[in-house]
């Protein structure tokens, strides 16, 4: 029979879906044991941060807390019911079973005690909330106005399938949950297997009131072996979002830093600003003084981060003079917003010299240049505004310390009108440049002078598309270009070579892209053919032999730019003459597979070809500097949902040898995942603004794999390969697990880089790192270049 039980009895028992949470709050709170979770959500951090093996779950690993109607009523029903009224009390026997707000609490017996003023359920009491999770217990008591009670024997099983124990869990003052002989694990076990790991305590005690959870006598077994000791350690409680107090520590080992640790302390300063103090402790080194500060305002957000050290020279493998005393640097980001459709903010990084970053391992050794940023965009239906500010320094081996180029600053603005022209859409875009830098080559002397620049660039650009009756489209364009230019140089050593010049200088282009396509179906496949053909007339000739070159530079020549008006990559260089570009495409679309290859070739049929001018600062063997240019292919292959290719190819007009390559594979079958990429070409070196660029052939390979072994540990490999001087780059091997409540992985990975003058040296870690669900995670990592089976290092860096 199922009836509304006494008025207060239902007063009484209506929240024991409340109380029971509010007993095991305690132990739940372990979600938050993870140091990250104390730092503030709201500011960026940049502080680079493994990713969490486990995600968030919304509401925690409890739920989002229930909002129980008051109004609804409380059902109770059983085998049967008993009203003693010279004992004041209501006994319900027999599978007794309690409804309310979508909790039901099960057990052999509820006995209200009116006199008494408590509540007692006993034998086998099972609590099933509506979040999903479980609560069972012997015998659960507790006051009517559930300010105080206990529970004996109790055991929980969260929704994500996390597993509490205690011999007793007891509730006092209204405000301290205490429970006893209690342990928590995330792990499953069957039988009387322990779990993988658990946490055990005597007592861990709940101060709502203050949000913190304590433990007394706690240990951390795994497979039920007590691995470590803790007599007390404390933590904020699962409602306190932020909280004061110190972050999980990290270690490592070093050839040059030596034994180095890390122990971060977080202020919680305000709701919206936070500070973390995290100086690194180094056997070699001394101590490195680190702090992040963030803050988030009405409209954005910042962080500003630095680390310095009193740098002892002769602790430097060159022990270098120049860096004794302070070194250090200052990182900061912001990015706020305006409106919906403007903001602005920044990246920036002030150092003491370009190696502190990269010795220290707070950026990576592969870095090379150095960008720092301010910028202010706006986006709208039609229109886009951008304007940057850069600061660009070198960090390559043949980079001088003070060489620096500025950038003061580009601003881009687009603009699509919104009424057709003509029948065609007409587009309005601007460039203005202001640069200044020290590295220029002066033509006449050699010497590295200072040089300015500024550049303002408008154009307009028509097109229309037109489809006949029997498929044939035809594109018709137009473009008027006008740029304005002043350049100055001085040369300290010869005033005779300094140059201070003004000029203005246009384009016109015109012409039309024609293409037909022809479509063949063979039943669940689709097969088009696709010739197109474009004529580009552009201004027979430009004089720009010898004028700065910033920004086009770096030309590449494939089928992505093969019908391009412009196959440069910036404003500094222009197209000029007819130019004819001619390709093919065919695609094909099936009910798995899906192909496509492009391949074309440009010719030049009159005027001055831009490209072929040894003095234009670009690469002088781009396949476009003579009249019939090189062949190039693009190939876009995905037979099956396993294996996918991209293949950029480009090939010498007269004997068809390969003259770059870009190549990328993708293979996922299975347990296996790899992927290599294999790249042969020119690359730019330094064309110091002025010169011709210094290009250099290069041809390496960078290859990827993983292997799931099990269902738990995959193997990852990597590998990057300079065919070139048969040498090894960079090289990675790394072993993973991860189950429903740990993770742990090691990686080793090999640098061969060389820089003396910065110290940068070849490098071989081992990272570990562990993570156990809700309760956070540690890392490891050490240099082993000396301790590799006592091998010499020059043996392991120069095979």
């Amino acid at each position: 029979m199922s009836k509304p039980i006494i008025p207060h009895l239902m007063q009484s028992a209506r929240s024991i879906g409340h109380v029971v949470m509010a007993l095991v709050l305690l132990v739940f709170s372990l979600a938050s044991a993870d140091p990250a979770a104390a730092q503030y959500n709201g500011a960026p951090n940049t502080r680079s941060a493994p990713v969490k093996a486990f995600p968030e779950q919304p509401g925690g690993m409890f739920g989002t807390p229930q909002k129980l109607d008051k109004t609804l009523p409380l059902y109770l029903q059983g085998d049967e019911l008993i009203y003693d009224n010279a004992g004041s009390r209501v006994i319900a026997r027999g599978n007794v079973e309690i409804y309310y707000n979508k909790n039901v609490l099960t057990a052999d017996q509820v006995i209200y005690d009116q006199s008494a003023q408590t509540l007692t359920a006993s034998g086998n009491v099972e609590l099933k909330e509506a979040n999903g999770n479980v609560i069972r217990a012997d015998a659960y008591t507790l006051t009517d106005d559930f300010r105080d009670g206990f529970v004996q024997s109790l055991s929980v099983v969260t929704r994500d399938d996390s597993r509490i124990t205690a011999e007793r869990g007891e509730r006092r003052e209204g405000n301290v949950t205490e429970f006893s002989d209690a342990t928590f694990t995330a792990c499953k076990s069957e039988g009387n297997v322990p779990p993988l790991w658990c946490i055990g305590a005597k007592r861990i005690i709940h101060d709502q009131s203050a949000g913190t959870i304590s433990y007394q006598d706690a240990e951390l077994k795994l497979y039920g072996t007590t691995i470590a000791y803790m007599p007390y350690f404390e933590h904020p409680d699962p409602s306190v979002k932020r909280k004061s107090g110190l972050l999980a520590p990290s270690y490592g080992n070093s050839n040059d830093l030596g034994f180095f640790l890390e122990v971060p302390y977080y202020f919680a300063l305000s709701p919206n600003y936070d500070f973390v103090f995290n100086p690194r402790y180094m056997s070699e080194q001394g101590v490195m003084w680190q702090g992040e500060w963030r803050q988030k305002l009405a409209n954005g957000e910042f962080n500003i981060e630095f680390a310095a050290i009193d740098q002892d020279s002769s602790d430097l493998p060159t022990n270098n003079p120049d860096l004794d005393g302070w070194r250090g640097s200052i990182e900061t980001h912001g990015r706020f917003s305006l409106s919906s459709w403007w903001s602005y903010g920044w990246n920036a990084i002030i150092e003491s010299d370009d190696s502190f970053r990269r010795f220290y391992k707070l950026d990576s050794v592969l870095l090379t240049d150095r960008v720092n940023d301010v910028w202010f965009t706006g986006l709208g239906e039609r229109s886009y505004f951008s304007a940057k500010a850069y600061q660009f320094g070198g960090l390559l081996v043949n980079d001088d310390d003070e060489t620096e180029s500025l950038v003061h600053p580009v601003i881009d603005h687009n603009y699509v009108f919104k009424d057709p022209v003509l029948g065609g859409e007409l587009r309005w875009k601007s460039n203005a440049l202001s640069l200044s830098r020290s590295d220029i080559e002066n033509i006449s002397t050699g010497n590295f002078v200072s040089g300015d620049m500024n550049r303002f660039v408008t154009e307009v650009k028509w097109r229309r598309r037109f489809t006949d009756a029997i498929g044939i489209t035809y594109t018709p364009f137009g473009e008027l270009r006008g740029d304005a230019y002043q350049i100055n140089y001085e040369d300290p050593t010869n005033a005779a070579a300094n140059l201070d010049d003004s000029f203005l200088r246009g384009l016109a282009t015109g012409g039309a892209t024609v293409s037909y396509p022809w479509v063949a179906s063979m039943g669940s496949t689709q097969h088009v053919i696709e010739p197109i053909g474009q004529v580009v007339a552009h201004t027979s000739r430009v004089d720009q032999d010898f004028l700065p070159n910033e920004d086009a530079q770096s030309l590449i020549f494939d089928d992505t730019n093969l019908f391009e008006t412009s196959k440069f990559s910036g404003y500094d260089r222009l197209e000029t003459g007819v130019r004819a570009n001619v390709g093919v495409q065919y695609t094909f679309q099936g009910p798995v597979g899906y192909a496509r290859v492009l391949a074309g070739q440009s010719f030049h049929l009159s005027g001055t070809n831009a490209y072929d001018d040894a003095n234009s600062g670009f690469n002088p063997d781009s396949g476009l500097e003579t009249d019939d240019s090189d062949y190039v292919v693009g190939v876009y292959l995905a037979p099956t949902d396993v294996f996918r290719v991209i293949a950029q190819s480009r090939f010498d007009e007269d004997d068809l040898s390969l003259k770059r390559e870009d190549l990328t594979a993708v293979v996922s079958y299975g347990p296996l995942l790899a992927a290599a990429t294999y790249t042969y070409g020119e690359v730019f070196i330094d064309g110091n603004g002025v010169l011709p660029g210094d290009y250099e052939t290069q041809e390496d390979i960078l290859a990827y794999a993983g292997l799931r072994l099990t269902d738990r540990w995959t193997l990852t490999g990597s590998i990057r390969y300079d065919l070139d001087n048969d040498d090894v780059l960079t090289d990675s091997i790394g072993l993973a697990y991860l189950d429903e409540c740990f993770m742990l992985s090691a990686t080793y990975s090999e640098t061969f880089i060389t820089d003396e003058d910065r110290d940068i040296e070849p490098d071989q870690v081992v990272m570990l790192r562990f993570e156990f669900k809700h309760l956070g995670g540690f890392n490891y990592e050490t240099n082993v270049v000396d301790t590799l089976g006592g091998e010499d290092a020059s043996a392991l860096t120069n095979p």
